[in-house]
């Protein structure tokens, strides 16, 4: 079942609400000179998923200049997401199946919202567009109702080396590295490719700490390496109702608990790093919903970035209590993709 949209709690302590004030009026201020520069709005446009009569679709507002002046996509570094200007509460009407929705973004532009609307199993597209915008189309893979397994699997460090110290990581990947310059971790992109072929239709989440602002650059990184196609689940920076910082353990465990009530009948491989805090994340939902997890991947961080990633966890060592779910460990997708067949997850052959 999908579900209902709503606003963001108002931020309860003082100093909150001061910090959402400063960021709103800073917002509109940059909003109201980029008007005046001639900026417009454009929908930037991300995978959405979907499920029996529902789909949840996802996308963003941004002040650019007029589509003559812009840059080509492929071209644009990070930094110049982060200095695009977010149009507040936008008003976007969405088509999906000829049914014409209108729906706002929130804060920061962000458009995050179910809509009933029954579409058949498989790829699907659907159209977006602001006041003032042309119209894009975005993807929806809407997940048969006889699927019994689904993917999840983190980003950095997962399925693209970073090798930086994590405080560093996030400004790195926003402001400076370019989509050539990403390596991906060997044997990951033939890994999920294996796993979305020997299961059709299992819905493909890459679910991330990374704000939205980077998810064009990913997604073009994801192409250009042949990872599958699938859905980012991304978060915002910026003040909430109880911090300064949004937190990024957090998005992952409501994003995680949000698939399962999404899709009770998937039972889901979930694929991280030992660098962060996935094992930890994926043992608490395993354990709390032991029907819904398949198997448990975990990629081992080579030494130097362990250092960089301020060390491992070491839940490979504890032996705990997994409650059946098969959890397997390697440094690479190869490694992964044999211990997945060993616990019958992938064919041995291919």
């Amino acid at each position: 079942m999908p579900e209902t949209a709503s606003t963001p709690d108002a931020p309860k302590a003082p100093w909150a609400r001061r910090a959402v004030a400063v960021e709103d009026r800073f917002h509109r201020w940059r909003e109201r000179r980029g008007r005046k520069r001639g900026l417009t709005p454009v929908v930037i446009p991300y995978s959405g998923y979907g499920g029996d009569g529902w789909i949840r679709v996802l996308c963003r507002v941004l002040l650019a200049p007029a589509a003559s002046d812009r840059p080509e996509r492929s071209t644009i570094r990070g930094w110049r997401s982060f200095t695009s200007i977010p149009v507040a509460d936008a008003v976007v009407t969405v088509v999906a199946d000829g049914q014409h929705f209108t729906v706002q973004a929130d804060r920061g532009g962000v458009v995050d919202v179910d809509l009933t609307v029954r579409l058949a199993p498989g790829i699907r597209t659907i159209t977006l567009q602001a006041e003032g915008s042309e119209p894009v189309s975005a993807r929806i893979f809407v997940v048969d109702p006889d699927a019994r397994l689904g993917i999840v699997s983190d980003i950095d460090d997962t399925v693209m080396v970073t090798a930086l110290p994590r405080p560093f990581l996030a400004a790195w990947n926003t402001f400076v590295l370019d989509v050539h310059a990403r390596r991906p971790v060997p044997g990951m992109a033939v890994l999920l490719e294996r796993l979305a072929r020997e299961h059709p239709g299992a819905p493909v989440i890459y679910l991330s700490t990374g704000a939205w602002n980077v998810a064009p650059t990913l997604d073009r990184f994801m192409g250009r390496h042949l990872y599958p196609a699938g859905t980012l689940l991304l978060t915002d920076w910026g003040p909430t109702h109880d911090r300064l910082f949004r937190s990024g353990r957090q998005h992952k465990r409501d994003s995680l608990a949000r698939l399962a009530r999404e899709f009770p009948t998937v039972r889901w491989v979930l694929i991280g790093d030992d660098g962060q805090h996935d094992e930890e994340l994926y043992r608490a939902f395993a354990a709390e919903h032991p029907d819904k997890v398949a198997a448990i991947a975990i990629r081992q961080l080579s030494t130097s970035e362990a250092v960089l990633a301020g060390g491992r966890s070491h839940l490979d060592d504890e032996h705990p209590d997994r409650g059946g779910v098969p959890w397997v460990w390697a440094p690479d997708g190869a490694g992964l993709l044999e211990q997945l067949a060993r616990v019958g997850i992938v064919t041995a052959d291919g």
